[in-house]
């Protein structure tokens, strides 16, 4: 399995951006670490090499960033406000780099995102604010609601990062085209989060798959079993 690492300087971030690749051709997947985790987390902890028959067969190419999380929403030391301003520019580092890279290396027209815990948030927010984008997305024990980390300030910012929220009122059609998995387990601490953006979907008739597992906590076992299983369902 080749892995490369990259590091180049975002003009949106007005930083340097730190990222793992695993593989030379396929779909390309950008794969979130969990809350405040390094570009390095998803290898450490194994969830790449649960993949690696993908990875070595070409079916798929894995891009691991860093998620900026101590920058963003984790960031006590700033208001609220800032969080989310920096966490546009955050979004705009994907869109208007990372994914443009990742479509144009691989020669496929859209990415796939995923993540576990915090990292599913990435996945999903990208994912729904920009299905142009986004063909294939996989939460594993997702957070989606971004509210508990803004100390009760609400503003635009907030809304359209903050997928329960923006999620009922979009229109985009992608949303209708994209395969989407939201993975969870009976006991798992997000099993509510994932069951309303579930409820959510439902109401607007979007397709997806709500993987409930009846064994499984919210760590990585049980995530290294859910990736590779949702990665054969990439279309």
């Amino acid at each position: 399995m080749t892995e490369k690492y990259h590091r180049w300087y975002s003009q949106n971030l007005g930083l340097d951006v730190e990222m793992l690749v695993f593989g030379d051709r396929g779909y390309p997947v950008i794969l979130f670490p969990t809350s405040q985790g390094k570009f390095h987390q998803n290898k450490d902890e194994g969830l790449i090499e649960s993949a690696r028959w993908f990875v070595d067969e070409g079916l798929v190419k894995i891009y691991c960033p860093d998620s900026f999380d101590w920058l963003t929403w984790y960031d006590k030391s700033v208001h609220p406000a800032e969080r989310a301003r920096r966490y546009n520019f955050y979004d705009k580092m994907l869109y208007e780099e990372l994914a443009p890279w990742a479509m144009s290396e691989t020669g496929v027209g859209k990415v796939a995102t995923a993540g576990c815990s915090f990292g599913g948030y990435h996945a999903a927010n990208f994912a729904f604010k920009h299905p142009d984008r986004v063909g294939n997305m996989f939460s594993m024990s997702g957070a989606f609601d971004v509210k508990q980390f803004t100390d009760g300030f609400y503003d635009d910012d907030i809304f359209y990062n903050n997928p329960p929220d923006f999620l009922p009122g979009s229109n985009q059609p992608g949303l209708w085209e994209m395969n989407i998995i939201l993975g969870t387990a009976e006991h798992d601490i997000c099993r509510a989060d994932n069951d309303r953006l579930s409820n959510i979907l439902s109401q607007k008739n979007i397709n997806h798959w709500l993987d409930i597992r009846g064994i499984g906590d919210h760590d990585w076992p049980m995530w290294r079993a859910m990736f590779p299983h949702y990665l054969s369902t990439i279309r």
